[in-house]
């Protein structure tokens, strides 16, 4: 695991992540400016200045900053903080993401497009004035968009990524465009609100941690990420895995089989039927017994569901021939 040093601004190797130091992370949406790995590695070099003149730089040392101040030596930032050019070093990180967020000191999500004469109110009434798109059929090669109502406009709240760093942190501080500093997720004046725009019951918010996961049903847990997006449609799956405690190999270029892929884990060491509780949609005109994406699950968030509701006692495997419970 790479943590960034906040006083030397520099990258450091910890061979076990369990022993890393206190160490804060950034939540945030990625711009064309980020830092890649090997860019933030050559900021001592002859290109330094127009690298720090960026964006990307720029929240990075906000970040570092914030954490010097709360005496926390190190943060861990996912635009550099990663060699994605080793398949093995991405595959253990973004099955590790999840623990790398709960195992924090403190969380700073960062929203860019947060105006600062907007309070959490506003976010709240801006979800409610957009119309309804309609959806659209999914493609093996295309992320399959938001075919609901998005809870809020803001790119933090309708991206795939973001669902896990909200909730696995067990304090999450936000930040508008402007660095000002918005409240904590688990602030009693913030918290409705922020259940409101998500779709996640406070107790998970509050909570975050593995047993507050494990009392909710599949279906319901799917259906907090059915309005958000990712860029690559792989990652559909891949940013869900924390959350479903599932990890599996990443083979980007598989399309929408990484979903099907995804729930077949998923079933392999649960028994919860609510997995199945998903409507096709219009859109779709043949389907099988999973779904297609995580909009299908979509109604499953107004409901009031425990995991008791949907348990079942025997077994359900997938064979040959199909699936058998």
């Amino acid at each position: 695991m790479w943590l960034i040093n906040t006083t030397t601004l520099g990258l450091e190797y910890f061979a076990v992540p369990e022993r890393a130091r206190r160490y804060a992370v950034l939540s945030h949406t990625w711009g064309n400016e980020e830092l890649t790995f090997a860019e933030f590695r050559s900021l001592t070099g002859t290109n330094s200045d127009s690298l720090k003149d960026t964006r990307g730089y720029q929240k990075i040392r906000k970040t570092c900053e914030l954490a010097r101040q709360s005496n926390i030596p190190y943060v861990w930032v996912d635009t550099c903080c990663i060699d994605k050019s080793s398949s093995a070093e991405l595959t253990e990180a973004i099955n590790s993401m999840y623990n790398y967020y709960r195992r924090s000191d403190i969380c700073y999500a960062y929203i860019d497009d947060w105006m600062p004469d907007q309070d959490w109110c506003d976010l709240v009434a801006l979800g409610e004035e957009v119309p309804t798109p309609t959806p659209r059929k999914s493609s093996g090669n295309h992320s399959t968009g938001k075919p609901g109502r998005p809870h809020c406009p803001l790119r933090w709240f309708t991206r795939g990524w973001t669902l896990q760093e909200l909730i696995a942190p067990s304090r999450v501080q936000f930040y508008d465009a402007s660095w000002l500093s918005r409240g904590f997720k688990n602030d009693d004046d913030i918290m409705p609100h922020l259940s409101r725009i998500t779709g996640i019951t406070p107790r998970v918010l509050e909570n975050g941690g593995e047993m507050s996961l494990k009392s909710v049903c599949l279906g319901q847990r799917m259906s907090w990420a059915a309005h958000r997006e990712t860029s690559r449609v792989e990652d559909t799956a891949y940013c869900l895995m924390g959350i479903f405690q599932v990890n599996m190999p990443l083979l980007y270029g598989e399309g929408n089989r990484a979903f099907l892929r995804f729930q077949h884990e998923i079933i392999k060491n649960m028994t919860d039927l609510s997995i199945f509780a998903w409507e096709p949609g219009e859109a779709t005109a043949f389907s099988g017994i999973f779904a297609s994406h995580p909009h299908q699950f979509a109604r499953l968030g107004t409901c009031e569901l425990s995991r008791s509701q949907f348990s079942q006692g025997s077994e359900i495997a997938i064979t040959n021939k199909g699936v058998r419970i």
